[in-house]
């Protein structure tokens, strides 16, 4: 049996699989654009989810999961403009589609508990 994934280490193995699927896509201008742009939101989001570990305060933990969600759902329309497009025919991409909007609700609620906890009075 495996050990549960921390979710700093399900956004990694979520991001190496974009990269992985990027792959197959097509050189053309519209591919290497989408290539581009997907993988700088995707990679975005893990890094960011990790620097959020090391915050300096609340703030800055809001600060970097609200960016982490940002790139997230970036990624999420990459993802939906290559399903629509059909530039390519990947069975990962409904898999990662999913996976990526259940990223953004982890990090939705995890931004929305940081800041209920921080307005509360003591």
């Amino acid at each position: 049996m495996e050990p549960k994934q921390t979710f700093r280490e399900r956004c990694l193995v979520f991001s190496v699989g974009v990269a992985k699927m990027i792959e197959a896509l097509p050189r053309t201008v519209t591919g290497k654009h989408v290539a581009d742009q997907l993988l700088r939101s995707a990679t975005s989001i893990g890094a960011n989810v990790h620097e959020a570990r090391g915050a300096e305060s609340r703030a800055d933990f809001i600060h970097k999961m609200q960016l982490a969600l940002k790139e997230t759902r970036e990624t999420y329309y990459w993802l939906g403009f290559i399903e629509k497009t059909v530039l390519l025919k990947h069975a990962t991409v409904p898999a990662l589609l999913k996976e990526c909007d259940e990223i953004a609700a982890i990090l939705a609620r995890s931004v929305l508990t940081a800041k209920q906890n921080g307005q509360k009075s003591y």
